[in-house]
């Protein structure tokens, strides 16, 4: 009788020891509704410039017009001089038009302008949105920039605009062209695939685009 009931006792300390260690562990998982963390977000993309994972690039058709918006004040650029200052990927993680394919950007006649939002607008969202958002004066000479150019099919969200500091000429642009030439010395799917790597890669880190695409 002795032995059974100090085998009960045994056995209940045991199971009494278990629930508190399970009970006292917090969940390691995400809550219901939560946003993924990036890196677990299956359309994002390592990222040259920082080895973090790349937000993915917002869709949006805007032709001839500024869309959308910035956060007060919570934007970082990060560089040192013309050669590589970035936006802030949380802010500015660049947009694109999906309308707006490698056969239209190919094709012979097409311009840019007939994109292009009207200077008034630019204007306002530089100074109103984009510099309170990054931090800068109304002073600061800039130029606001499609992080994934019109040529490459940029859309003219807030999600693809920031004021890039200056550099004459402007090194970004000779990436951005050289992107547009690329991908239209392809043509059919070839070159709409070329697109969507050129988009991705100067959204990630323009300054190694064309590195990571192979141009030369």
């Amino acid at each position: 009788m002795k032995r059974t009931l100090s085998v009960l006792i045994l056995i209940l300390g045991t199971t009494l020891a278990a629930c508190t260690t399970s009970s006292s562990t917090p969940s390691a998982g995400v809550p219901p509704g939560s946003p993924l963390p990036s890196s677990a977000s299956p359309s994002a993309s390592p990222s040259a410039s920082s080895g973090q994972s790349q937000p993915p690039l917002v869709q949006v058709s805007d032709p001839g017009r500024v869309t959308g918006t910035l956060p007060s004040e919570s934007c970082q650029m990060t560089g040192n001089s013309p050669d590589n200052y970035l936006p802030d990927p949380k802010c500015t993680p660049g947009a694109y038009d999906p309308a707006i394919t490698a056969a239209i950007l190919c094709a012979q006649g097409y311009t840019t302008k007939t994109y292009r939002p009207p200077a008034s607008e630019t204007t306002a969202f530089k100074y109103n949105i984009a510099y309170p958002a990054y931090g800068l004066t109304r002073g600061t000479t800039t130029e606001l920039d499609h992080l994934v150019s019109l040529e490459l099919g940029g859309a003219n969200d807030a999600t693809n605009l920031w004021p890039e500091p200056p550099g004459v000429p402007n090194p970004k642009d000779s990436v951005e062209n050289a992107l547009h030439r690329w991908v239209c010395a392809a043509s059919g799917d070839v070159a709409q695939e070329r697109l969507t790597d050129a988009q991705k890669a100067i959204a990630g880190n323009w300054t190694t685009a064309e590195q990571v695409l192979g141009v030369s």
